[in-house]
């Protein structure tokens, strides 16, 4: 038999605390939500960004999309109801991430505004850090290594954003990247130079 909504008592003030869990790691958790079109350099800025934080002593946690689809998500399929819950689930597993004091690095199209906001309000708006990898669309599709953008161009696969499904840029970023103007490394050591005075342990007792 299935529990009614009204009978779930969720349980926060038995368990440790975010603060604790930071004092214990040394670090203050941030979620670094790095998003963009298929091919714009998002998956290699969110490995590397971990690779730098690691080597700098930071627990970390990077939450890929197509990991995330093969797995928890991998009911859901890619209408727009699909997409939207796609990114509430990746929201709800990156505030319990953030709950343990880590520092989650995702990487998701995530292509509409209504369900990044969705992912802000769950994460909570200080916590989370909206990286736009602005490349331009040619250039994201000129790299095409997986072969998506000419099957969606032939019809083969639906529903794939910026060919027959929208894209709508962030309205304020946290921070904005091209690749197509930057290298990828110089892209990093920027996010880094604005995202390390974040995550600097300061103590709060």
């Amino acid at each position: 038999m299935m529990r009614d909504k009204e009978n779930i008592f969720p349980d926060y003030e038995n368990i440790l605390s975010r603060k604790e869990k930071e004092n214990l790691l040394k670090q203050h958790g941030k979620v670094i939500w790095v998003m963009g079109l298929s091919g714009s350099g998002k998956s290699t800025i969110a490995a590397m960004i971990e690779k730098e934080l690691h080597e700098r002593g930071y627990l970390t946690q990077v939450l890929d999309g197509d990991n995330i689809r093969s797995g928890l998500n991998n009911n859901l399929g890619f209408s727009q109801e699909d997409r939207e819950e796609n990114i509430r689930r990746i929201a709800e597993v990156a505030k319990l991430f953030l709950n343990c004091g880590l520092i989650i690095i995702g990487c998701f199209i995530s292509p509409t505004l209504k369900a990044r906001e969705k992912a802000r309000k769950i994460i909570g708006k200080d916590d989370f850090l909206e990286i736009y990898v602005n490349t331009p669309f040619l250039v994201c599709e000129s790299r095409d290594v997986k072969g998506l953008y000419k099957m969606a161009r032939e019809g083969k696969i639906n529903n794939f954003t910026g060919i027959d499904s929208p894209f709508e840029p962030p309205v304020e970023p946290f921070m904005e990247l091209d690749t197509s103007q930057c290298s990828i490394e110089d892209g990093v050591k920027q996010i880094l130079e604005k995202i390390l005075p974040l995550i600097e342990y300061k103590s709060e007792k």
